[in-house]
């Protein structure tokens, strides 16, 4: 159906003249990584102390015990789904200019998403807490490391840290820098899987708005943006739509 917010939203994304993505752990719960909030989300399973910058500081050992389960051994059996490879499609075809993502579970960038902010880190890269270099996660054996051998050191003797973001942890000046130079020229943006409730990440959509871009909210459930700021709302989860406007695409071709 034409009038049908599918259509809705395609048209707007096709007539974008500079458009945008925002994603949150939603978009990855179809790959099999679980959201952190919510009903089956992981802070129901963990204690959030284990990203805690002071509290990993002083148990490093205890911390990378569940980081590496939790999130190393996780991300290693999840691949991207059909979201993220349209997302990748989108920025191949020119049409996506920049992809902001909440997550750190290297998803988009496995689907060949290169235009990318991680607005709060990733996983492929361990930082030495010792000499600030940093170094390819896969080179360390982590998901073979036992527990007694934890946490992982480098040869200069520091702790190895993850390099996404902690809490009581900044997010990176470069990573705020693009996004709200994306935001400044957004004209529709594309949310995807997000609650909306973690800050500063929820600010990017909300000042996008502000300044005029068209909303477009991909969410199986209503979010924080859903009756704030999102004009067109597909109620549906990331990978449906996601094959829904890539097939309206191809027919457009």
């Amino acid at each position: 159906m034409p009038d049908s917010p599918i259509h809705k939203a395609m048209e707007r994304i096709a007539g974008a003249q500079y458009l945008t993505a925002f994603t949150g752990a939603g978009i990855s719960v179809e790959s099999g990584v679980p959201p952190f909030r919510g009903e089956h989300g992981i802070w129901n399973q963990y204690d959030p102390r284990i990203l805690e910058l002071d509290y990993f500081y002083r148990n490093p050992g205890e911390c990378w015990t569940v980081i590496r389960d939790l999130f190393y051994r996780n991300f290693a059996a999840s691949k991207p789904n059909d979201a993220h490879y349209w997302l990748a499609e989108l920025e191949n075809r020119g049409k996506l200019k920049l992809l902001i993502t909440q997550n750190i579970d290297d998803l988009h960038y496995r689907a060949g998403s290169r235009n990318v902010v991680e607005y709060h880190g990733n996983c492929r890269r361990l930082l030495c807490t010792r000499s600030g270099n940093y170094v390819p996660a896969e080179s360390i054996n982590l998901l073979e490391m036992k527990d007694d051998e934890m946490p992982p050191r480098s040869p200069a003797g520091g702790v190895y840290k993850p390099d996404f973001i902690f809490f009581g942890e900044g997010i990176p000046r470069e990573a705020q820098k693009r996004s709200l130079d994306a935001v400044d020229r957004s004209d529709v943006m594309i949310v995807i899987g997000s609650t909306g409730e973690v800050y500063p990440a929820a600010s990017i959509p909300l000042m996008a708005s502000r300044r005029g871009a068209v909303i477009i909210e991909i969410n199986p459930q209503p979010s924080a943006f859903t009756s704030e700021i999102t004009d067109i709302h597909l109620q549906m989860t990331a990978g449906d739509a996601a094959r829904q406007l890539q097939e309206i695409l191809d027919d457009a071709v």
